[in-house]
């Protein structure tokens, strides 16, 4: 917060001098606004000091100038005015913002509640240590969140602004810079400038930053350089009118940039690459952008007949692009005085892949010497592209002399200033913890949400939230900025109302799928201890309450006790089979393998045509009456599949599709247990059958599987769905009569933009 100072500011006039730079390129107009801010701040400002110790007037006159250079518009320039303007005491909170839309419009009112707000966070991002926020990914959530708080582009802009004036107070009045600071701007503030492609303010901010966190090594690099900064624009500045003059003779049309690479870059190089100062050749680089590929080689044989190429520094990606698409060509020449430069020659179209695409300068920069991608959401992605072509806009003079927007280009949306698209499939919100951790969360997210994302215990405790310090309903949807704390119980479970839809308590399948997890838990342990009282019961029926329970299950062919249980709990399981097992255990003759033996004797004794029917599944087992069958689990067959039997132990006939793993394996290992079985009159019997689904994840993806399923007629048992980014994975189960209504449902579900169905 700023601070009043005993001395008057004297540092910055607002004077006909600074208002020749701040106002530049405004036209009568945009002036008008900027002279009225000017004149609004001036007084309120003086003597007033901001949490770096620099003079607030000096400072916000030092931004709006630094904005002017970029070419933003008059509201931009005025509102990095008036967002420090301190509250009025006469007149607080709404008549303050009141008299701001009076007087400068709503426009620059956003601004400055934007610019504010993104104040506010970014002291709050500031107080966070490296142990509570988790270092590298939060400072990556953090840019996040400046980026969704930020209404505006132009909000952003200023912010930065803002931050490379207070390193060059730093700088200039040899006032030592916290080491903190300047470590937030190198993991905060220089990566944001980076990928929105600001690079006027990111190559500044990076060496200042630098130069406060290593001075000993800048000092070192800054030696080694043998040319001065300004000589060494001016060497670029020769060079670029050099190239332009021999590709004009040529014939060639091309746009030739070129720029030194500054000191933190020159490190940044020799670290990752492990090499020394010598060894550097690109501390000069040019870029040359031509309309196709033959004109990017005619380009690179001028320059080649123009200066000596250093052959093992030649790249060619155009014939042979990176992994990640990027193409271009780069080479390495040396000039008469044995200077070194880099030149890269691309077409615009290349250009715009490297600036905007997944190729582009941010991904493999703050990459590393891993040489990977940084990941990011697709939306956040779209949104910086976006951003950055727009700002490339602005800076290209295709703004009106006001700096007003006018219509967008094409491919970019005509919302005026506003973020970007908005992807409601995609589009995050940001909000943190009271310790300042950055968490990210699906759009409409609500407390609970929130909860389960610190920890599944916590969200299933979660009793009540306060936001922003007040205490809110779990309804409440959360919105990018705010802070949250989670009132919890010392112990319970989720409330099924979460599970309601229709109540919104809940936003992210992630925390849905935890909260059915919970209830699954719940049923499945009461099925157990269901089952359990039900075996027992049984086993005092028979007298054989001695018997462990887990040789009985395994010698029921369950894994362990547990699934005996459960089966048992749900009626898939006879009770009596346990009567058989026990009963059967002493004589060796009635071993399973024996059954299974005297089984396969009596059908092929029988011959095919003694038929019987077994069972509700409606199929025929050759040469055996009333034996009991069931339909397997791992393949679910139903009519009309070509099915097989597997005689199990002491669990009758079961019944497989003839192309079921499981099935192959079975036969390997036991071919004396197979028996042939066919499908009988199955009536009105109903069969499960799985159902596996590849779509893309949509708020909407459930509703409309369901539809499908409601139209066909189908009834769904069970929904078991994982999700991984932006695919979700669903194996639904459903009731059928016979395999006409299989493929009906498949051909629906198939129609479904982004969905791939087939059988399980």
């Amino acid at each position: 917060m700023p601070t009043k100072d005993s001395p008057q500011s004297d540092t910055a006039q607002f004077d006909a001098a600074w208002f020749a730079r701040a106002g530049k390129d405004l036209d009568a107009t945009g002036q008008d606004i900027l002279r009225r801010a000017a004149v609004w701040v001036q007084p309120a400002l003086s003597g007033l000091v901001a949490s770096t110790g620099e003079p607030l007037d000096a400072h916000c006159a030092a931004v709006a100038c630094t904005l002017a250079e970029l070419g933003t518009d008059a509201e931009t320039r005025a509102s990095a005015l008036l967002a420090v303007l301190p509250t009025d005491a006469s007149a607080p909170g709404a008549a303050q913002t009141e008299r701001l839309r009076k007087e400068f419009g709503q426009d620059v009112l956003t601004l400055v509640q934007g610019t504010r707000a993104l104040l506010r966070l970014g002291k709050l991002a500031g107080q966070a240590t490296e142990t509570t926020t988790g270092g590298t990914d939060q400072k990556e959530m953090q840019r996040k969140m400046l980026l969704a708080m930020a209404a505006d582009l132009r909000i952003v802009v200023m912010r930065l602004a803002s931050r490379l004036q207070s390193l060059r107070w730093y700088a200039g009045s040899k006032i030592s810079c916290p080491p903190d600071f300047a470590r937030e701007t190198m993991q905060l503030y220089t990566p944001l400038a980076n990928r929105l492609g600001i690079w006027q303010l990111k190559w500044e901010m990076e060496d200042l930053a630098f130069r406060f966190l290593h001075p000993d090594t800048y000092k070192a690099i800054a030696r080694q350089l043998e040319e001065k900064r300004v000589e060494r624009e001016a060497f670029i500045r020769s060079t670029v009118d050099t190239l332009q003059t021999a590709l004009a003779d040529a014939g060639i049309s091309a746009e030739v940039t070129g720029r030194p690479k500054h000191i933190y870059s020159i490190w940044n190089k020799m670290r990752i690459k492990d090499i020394d100062f010598s060894e550097l050749y690109d501390l000069r680089a040019l870029r040359v952008i031509v309309k196709d590929e033959r004109a990017c080689y005619a380009v690179l044989a001028l320059a080649h007949s123009l200066w000596t190429p250093l052959p093992e520094e030649f790249d060619d990606y155009i014939s042979r692009p990176k992994p990640n698409g990027y193409r271009s060509l780069h080479t390495v020449v040396t000039d008469e005085q044995g200077r070194t430069f880099e030149l890269q020659v691309r077409t615009d179209e290349m250009h715009q892949f490297a600036e905007y695409g997944m190729a582009a300068h941010w991904r493999y920069k703050e990459a590393g010497a891993r040489g990977g991608q940084v990941a990011a959401a697709s939306g956040y992605d779209q949104k910086i592209a976006w951003m950055r072509q727009l700002l490339a806009w602005e800076r290209d003079g295709t703004s009106g002399a006001s700096g007003k927007a006018e219509p967008a280009p094409a491919g970019i949306p005509e919302s005026g200033p506003a973020v970007g698209p908005r992807d409601t499939a995609s589009e995050r919100i940001y909000v943190m913890t009271p310790q300042a951790r950055v968490i990210e969360l699906p759009a409409g997210a609500t407390p609970v949400d929130f909860a389960y994302y610190l920890h599944t215990d916590l969200g299933h405790r979660c009793r009540g939230a306060r936001v922003d310090g007040q205490m809110v309903p779990l309804l409440t949807r959360l919105t990018t900025g705010q802070t949250v704390e989670i009132i919890a119980a010392k112990s319970g479970g989720p409330s099924r109302d979460w599970l309601n839809p229709q109540l919104g308590y809940l936003a992210s399948p992630r925390s849905r799928a935890k909260v059915r997890a919970w209830f699954n838990a719940i049923e499945l342990q009461q099925r157990i201890s269901q089952g359990q009282a039900l075996v027992e019961k049984e086993l005092q029926r028979l007298g054989k309450t001695a018997v462990n329970l887990e040789w009985l299950a395994q010698q029921l062919n369950f894994a362990k006790a547990e699934d005996l249980y459960v089966a048992v709990a749900k009626e898939e399981f006879s009770l009596r089979q346990i009567d058989y097992v026990l009963a059967g255990a002493k004589p060796k003759a009635t071993e399973p393998e024996q059954v299974g033996a005297e089984i396969e004797g009596r059908v092929y004794a029988s011959g095919v045509s003694n038929v019987g029917r077994t069972g509700k599944s409606g199929v025929l087992v050759v040469g055996v009456d009333a034996l009991l069958t069931q339909l397997a689990r791992c393949c679910r067959p139903a009519p009309p599949d070509v099915i097989s039997g597997f005689v199990t132990r002491g669990r009758g006939v079961s019944i497989h599709r003839s192309d079921c793993p499981s099935y192959a394996a079975l036969a390997r290992r036991h071919p004396e247990r197979l028996i042939p079985v066919d499908w009988g009159d199955t009536g009105e019997a109903l069969y499960p059958v799985d159902i596996s689904i590849h779509a893309q994840q949509s708020p909407t993806l459930l509703r409309d599987l369901s539809e499908i399923f409601a139209k066909q007629r189908l009834n769904v048992v069970s929904i078991n769905t994982h999700s991984r980014r932006s695919l979700a994975h669903l194996v639904v189960t459903i009731e059928v009569k016979s395999g006409d209504q299989i493929a009906r449902a498949l051909a629906a579900l198939n129609e479904l933009a982004g969905v791939s169905a087939s059988r399980h």
